[in-house]
């Protein structure tokens, strides 16, 4: 299976001045190109021994400290980021022949920002981060719904649900950024900016496709 690729290229003439600014032209894009959660992401992680995992996550918000994302810090992403804390992001834009691929260092938000968030989540999922330890093993899903009616009964609709202490916010701080854009013959546009140290600083180099 294989699709040709005719959408209008990336110049370097084009870009933002930072990757951040540019991310956000091309959400922009994403979403009024009508694609179904443009803020999906692929989170790629290591263990202490560096074997992968990937998974894919909802990105929640960014800006020029990084993006950032929210779980359980018992998962196995949460268990790996506390080993190694870097992480690469792949957004797979593929209606649009577009990808965004994000490396960098991983830390912890702050209980304030998790707080913030947790309660924006829908009542359902407030309790299901309770309900769930995620990435354990389970018996059976009767016992995951059995469990999550003992908490929908103990924290009722209107009932104010606390943020599990083992449940928060990592914000990926990027040090490179990729903006993969399909072209003809595979011949991608493929741009990358590199943090050069100081702080606000960006390379960009074109890399071959």
């Amino acid at each position: 299976m294989r699709k040709q690729y005719r959408a209008r290229g990336l110049a370097e003439t084009e870009l933002a001045a930072d990757p951040y600014t540019q991310f956000a032209r091309w959400f922009a894009d994403a979403v009024n190109g009508g694609i179904d959660e443009p803020n999906a992401m692929v989170v790629s992680t290591a263990d202490a021994e560096g074997r992968p995992s990937s998974r894919t996550v909802l990105l929640k918000s960014y800006d020029h400290r990084g993006f950032v994302f929210f779980t359980n810090y018992r998962s196995r992403k949460g268990r790996e980021l506390g080993e190694r804390p870097y992480a690469s992001l792949l957004f797979p834009w593929h209606p649009i022949a577009r990808q965004v691929i994000v490396g960098g260092r991983v830390e912890r938000v702050t209980r304030e920002e998790t707080g913030a968030y947790f309660r924006t989540r829908p009542h359902g999922s407030r309790i299901g981060a309770w309900a769930s330890e995620q990435s354990s093993v389970v018996g059976s899903r009767e016992e995951l719904e059995r469990r999550y009616a003992e908490l929908a009964e103990r924290w009722p609709e209107e009932a104010e649900v606390p943020v599990p202490p083992h449940w928060g916010g990592f914000r990926v701080i990027a040090r490179t950024v990729e903006f993969w854009q399909g072209r003809e013959n595979r011949l991608h546009d493929r741009l990358l900016y590199e943090a050069d140290g100081a702080e606000g600083d960006w390379t960009v180099r074109r890399l071959a496709p």
